[in-house]
């Protein structure tokens, strides 16, 4: 039961995180999606090892062909700028469900940390592989602000806000989630 329940929260959060690239904010340069509210909140539910996988198979998933990425999909996709994005989603998620997993019942205040701690490490991979990208495989010179204007300050107040809605539901929901997945065993 346990291996189906959790192949079951797997997929679904695999969903969410298809459905969140296409719930767009209109920002230039990098697309700021519901990826990372849906990435976090695996995170936070189901933990660091689950979480991470629900969201490794949705990179799977993009690379195989499926267009469920922000810009499509397919295994050209890993010469795409926002790529480190993705890496970062996996990193995060495992990130932030380690920190929360930590206490039985995390405070409001470990899972702001933790939403934090993910996002922070999903701007240095998206970061650094955008400039990678763009200096190496693009041949585009580009300067230190302009990068971290595009990959950093255009979407960080809109994800900061997600961060703090996602620890406010987060810190509301976890006990109920643990109560009903403990009665499904």
């Amino acid at each position: 039961m346990n291996r189906t329940r959790n192949m079951i929260l797997c997929a679904m959060f695999t969903v969410l995180v298809a459905v969140g690239a296409f719930i767009k904010v209109p920002v230039p340069f990098v697309p700021f999606t519901l990826q990372f509210l849906f990435t976090t909140l695996a995170g936070i539910f189901l933990g660091a090892r689950l979480g991470a996988m629900s969201v490794a198979l949705y990179v799977a998933l993009g690379l195989l062909g499926l267009p469920v990425f922000a810009s499509g999909g397919g295994i050209g996709y890993i010469f795409q700028p926002t790529f480190g994005y993705l890496i970062g989603f996996i990193i995060g998620t495992y990130v932030t469900g380690m920190i929360v997993q930590k206490g039985e019942n995390p405070s409001r205040k470990r899972i702001l940390v933790a939403c934090l701690l993910g996002l922070g490490i999903i701007y240095i991979c998206g970061t650094a592989y955008y400039w990678i990208i763009m200096t190496f495989y693009l041949k585009t010179d580009m300067g230190i602000w302009a990068l971290f204007l595009y990959c950093v300050f255009l979407s960080a107040p809109g994800d900061i806000i997600l961060c703090c809605l996602t620890a406010t539901f987060g810190k509301r929901l976890i006990p109920i989630i643990r109560r009903e997945l403990e009665v499904a065993k």
